[in-house]
């Protein structure tokens, strides 16, 4: 989940946001909303790693809760490791969907300092079956545009969760699923968790 995670959340707190409407050859049309999920979710993030006045563990929590309400993440954790999920029992799933969260802010929480000064802009959206693809740019002073499209679906209950994220036209579940499945391959599933846990836990210590 390293690319996945670290990319995810550097592209979170940035804050200008313009949606730019999808031309008339795009059928079906995309919905707005996916643009102003993208929007909200960037300027509620961005709004926290810009108040001086939280602590790092508020700042911490406040950022898992953001990623717990607006990202997939049991779907995309079970995407990462589908290759292994007949083999594993519930109780290795339920290790491995309680560490994955934690090892995503643990592993890139220090990272998120870099993007203060950055913004981000919806260039486009394109309608895809149940998804929408959110395409941004992200720039930074002193640095290249980094071109993102966040996939995006609605739940039943009519809110958008992003799915999955491709960002300089590499599709960082396939990539993240790669390294996922070596890893398991070489040293166990069992293994994997224990390393997601061990990374929380040196996170912790370490602050």
């Amino acid at each position: 989940m390293r690319a996945l995670a670290a990319l995810l959340i550097a592209t979170l707190p940035l804050g200008l946001i313009a949606s730019v409407p999808a031309t008339a050859q795009e059928a079906p049309a995309a919905d707005p909303a996916a643009g102003q999920f993208i929007e909200n979710l960037s300027r509620d993030a961005f709004a926290v790693l810009k108040d001086d006045s939280l602590t790092e563990t508020e700042a911490r929590n406040r950022f898992r809760t953001m990623l717990e309400q607006n990202v997939a993440l049991r779907s995309i954790g079970q995407r990462l490791i589908r290759k292994h999920r007949r083999t594993i029992t519930p109780a290795q799933l339920e290790a491995y969907d309680a560490a994955l969260p934690n090892f995503i802010l643990s592993a890139y929480s220090d990272r998120l300092s870099d993007y203060r000064d950055a913004t981000v802009k919806v260039m486009r959206l394109n309608a895809r079956g149940p998804y929408v693809d959110v395409q941004t740019r992200v720039e930074r002073p002193g640095s290249q545009p980094i071109d993102a499209i966040w996939q995006v679906r609605k739940t039943p209950q009519g809110r958008y969760l992003i799915n999955n994220l491709t960002v300089s036209n590499i599709n960082l579940t396939i990539t993240q699923e790669a390294d996922f499945d070596a890893y398991i391959q070489k040293n166990g599933f069992d293994a994997l968790v224990t390393f997601l846990e061990t990374a929380n836990s040196k996170s912790a210590q370490a602050r």
